[in-house]
């Protein structure tokens, strides 16, 4: 669904449109001058590119100041009423300083939020000192939405204490647990006294604030201003973002599923860098020295002296040490045992496999004799800066025939919690299924509308499929579900509906733009995601808002709580266009009929009664809003949580007939020389076992299979 505008063409457009705008200088070494360059851009990629640009009004400038407020204190636990009201001077008057790239109101809020936090900071240590009052009833409102802000720094203090002693309440119940059990375990572990958890318990909260102050306090004031430009194109819509050059990278990797780098995951604590994972056949893991566990202390870029990365924000660590594939990079890093060791390692591709599509065959013991392929797909991923990368149709296809080969009576693609991608990959892949025809509607502004076709006539695979989605599955994902259904060539199954995201978006690189102007000194700008076309069903309909409504509709977690694109702000509203014609899939299967089975099947299985159960449980503990501070109050209150807490942890998961079947042999022969591999597609296969949402879906193939006309 992302696609990169040709540099060339943007900047015809773009400089064609903004006339003399850019006449406007300002110095290299002004404090301001990147960020007005910024804005100034930012304002005519909106004005130029967006699906439906909004008036530079009342309406938008209101739009961006609370945007931008919740992305300042979203908790409204630093701002007061006061801070709001001095803030809200500005409140209609942000469309003219963006327009004319003036940083008067962004400034005030920094100077603002970094007062509010000083003292906050001041308070808390204060707060910890000594042990609360546990016996006073008193309560303190979680919900942001009702508690509001405090009217006045004196208010925001008294608020401090309550949100403070709630975590300290919560440490004392959780330790007072262990320690239960502890001494439960072993006569050797003594019951402490209250005095003394309460006492650790506040330790504790302690350290936890001074790691989070520390972090807050490393939060510059570009990272502010990122944040009020995300407040501006989010005025847009929801999906309309600005990406710093550091979010621009990390997108990159997301949507196509590589990095170029060491291949470690790291973690930051106590101001350290540490490694939690070395990824199998990365640069790193091919050391043999790099291990989990290592601290990084220094990071140097081949022959270049080394940088201390010890208190470094983790992302300006990974920063240094990411890099272009065949570059050095050289760790120092402490071992588990105290000792230093030097490691240069030659940056390359990492592939993570993770985010690529795969297959498995799995039946059932109680049906063993009927195989069906089952096919996972997290994203549809394409690699936007490499037209010979890897892409997911390919894959895809791949993973089909591989299943094919193995005479499966039926295919499933799971589209769970898969957030979209690539539109291109969605028209081949629905079109490995039809013989031919339109995919999608694509509608750009003004109104004009055109159908994305499979032109193939060639069907890869024409035997029973069903594809399973649910509440996170969106964009990309609700194209080919609703593509499948409206062609009646596929049965969806899957909560309620989908996550309801139908709009289009590119990205465009600020730095291809700016390149050859005066402004290239201020490189580089990073990037915008920007909403440029809506799409539609082949039926006309959008998925915009309402998403996909499976034909069979399973229970799910979630299903009690409002989820979606309908709640967020500045969401685009649902529409209908003109269909297109198309010709339906000659229907095989009674649809209703196998939801009548499917329903009388759920409807007495005891693990969809607790997965309805706890998706009440879990809709009444997200929509509570008030917490009581009085400790026998809130033990009892932490008893229930824990008790259903324990009850409905595998809601969902649980062992089921299912059974997975080892078919491809190339990979089992791959995995055997690397047991982490092997690891992770065993734990795969392990969760395909406990999926019970799955295995009903199963369960309704058999029951499509059975409806084929006999042969």
């Amino acid at each position: 669904m992302k696609k990169i505008i040709r540099p060339t063409l943007i900047i015809t457009i773009l400089f064609t449109t903004i006339g003399t705008l850019f006449a406007l200088t300002w110095h290299k070494n002004s404090n301001d001058g990147k960020d007005k360059v910024l804005l100034a851009y930012m304002t005519q990629i909106l004005k130029t590119f967006h699906y439906d640009p909004i008036p530079f009004d009342d309406v938008f400038s209101e739009r961006v100041f609370d945007g931008y407020l919740k992305s300042l204190d979203y908790s409204k636990m630093f701002l007061t009423q006061e801070n709001v009201d001095v803030l809200s001077s500005y409140k209609f008057q942000l469309d003219d300083q963006i327009l004319n790239s003036q940083l008067d109101f962004f400034h005030l809020s920094v100077e603002i939020i970094n007062a509010q936090t000083a003292l906050v900071e001041k308070w808390y240590p204060v707060i910890l000192e000594k042990p609360f009052d546990y016996t006073v009833q008193e309560s303190f409102i979680i919900d942001e939405k009702i508690r509001g802000y405090a009217a006045n720094n004196q208010e925001l203090e008294k608020q401090w204490w309550k949100y403070i002693k709630m975590q300290v309440l919560d440490e004392i119940i959780i330790a007072e647990k262990e320690n239960k059990t502890a001494h439960e375990k072993s006569d050797t572990v003594a019951l402490k006294p209250f005095d003394e958890i309460e006492r650790e318990a506040r330790e504790k909260i302690l350290k936890r604030y001074n790691t989070r102050f520390k972090r807050i306090n490393q939060m510059t004031e570009t990272d502010r201003f990122n944040s009020f430009v995300n407040a501006i194109t989010g005025s847009f819509d929801p999906h309309t973002t600005y990406f710093p050059p550091k979010d621009k990278q990390n997108f990159d990797i997301q949507i196509s599923g590589k990095l170029e780098g060491i291949g470690a995951t790291l973690s930051e604590k106590d101001g350290y860098i540490k490694v939690v994972e070395v990824m199998p056949g990365s640069p790193a893991w091919k050391t043999g020295e790099l291990k989990a566990e290592d601290i990084i202390l220094k990071v140097a870029q081949a022959n270049e002296e080394p940088v201390d990365v010890v208190d470094m924000r983790l992302d300006d660590a990974i920063q240094l040490i990411r890099g272009k594939k065949g570059t050095k990079v050289v760790l120092t890093v402490k071992k588990i045992d105290g000792n230093i060791l030097v490691i240069p390692i030659i940056r390359d591709v990492i592939i993570l496999e993770e985010k690529y599509a795969k297959s498995t065959v799995i039946n059932s013991s109680d049906k063993p004799e009927t195989a069906v392929g089952y096919i996972y797909l997290p994203q549809f991923y394409t690699d936007m800066n490499d037209m010979n990368g890897r892409r997911c149709a390919d894959d895809i296809k791949a993973e089909v025939q591989k299943l094919k080969a193995q005479n499966v009576a039926g295919i499933i693609i799971d589209l769970r919690d898969n957030g979209g991608g690539s539109l291109q990959d969605v028209v081949d892949i629905g079109g490995f299924f039809i013989e031919k025809g339109p995919i999608v509607q694509v509608s750009t502004a003004g109104g004009n509308r055109r159908a994305l076709f499979d032109k193939d006539p060639s069907i890869l695979y024409s035997g029973p499929l069903l594809v399973i989605v649910n509440t996170f599955s969106a964009s990309a994902s609700e194209i080919l579900a609703a593509a499948m259904q409206d062609y009646r060539r596929a049965v969806i199954v899957g909560t309620q509906s989908t996550y309801g995201k139908g709009t289009v978006q590119r990205v465009i690189d600020i730095d291809q733009l700016i390149e050859n102007s005066q402004h290239r000194a201020y490189m580089p700008f990073g990037a915008v995601k920007i909403t440029i076309q809506k799409f539609y069903r082949i039926n006309g309909s959008s998925t915009q808002l309402k998403g996909v409504i499976p034909d069979i509709v399973l229970p799910d977690l979630y299903q009690n709580i409002k989820i979606g694109e309908r709640e967020l702000d500045n969401a685009m509203p649902w529409t209908v266009i003109q269909p297109e014609k198309y010709t339906e899939w000659k229907p095989q299967h009674d649809v209703k009929k196998l939801a009548k089975k499917s329903e009388q099947r759920v409807k007495n299985d005891s693990v969809f009664m607790v997965i309805n159960q706890a998706s009440e449980w879990l809709a009444n503990r997200r929509n509570t809003t008030t917490v009581s501070l009085q400790i026998d109050d809130f033990r009892a209150r932490q008893a229930q949580d824990a008790e259903l807490s324990e009850k409905f942890k595998n809601a969902g998961k649980h062992e089921t007939p299912l059974r997975v079947t080892y078919f491809d042999k190339t990979t089992d022969a791959d995995v055997a020389v690397d047991s982490v591999k092997q690891k992770r597609r065993d734990d795969w296969y392990a969760e395909i076992k406990k999926d019970v949402e799955l295995y009903e879906t199963y369960r309704i193939m058999l029951d499509m299979i059975q409806q084929l006309p006999k042969k």
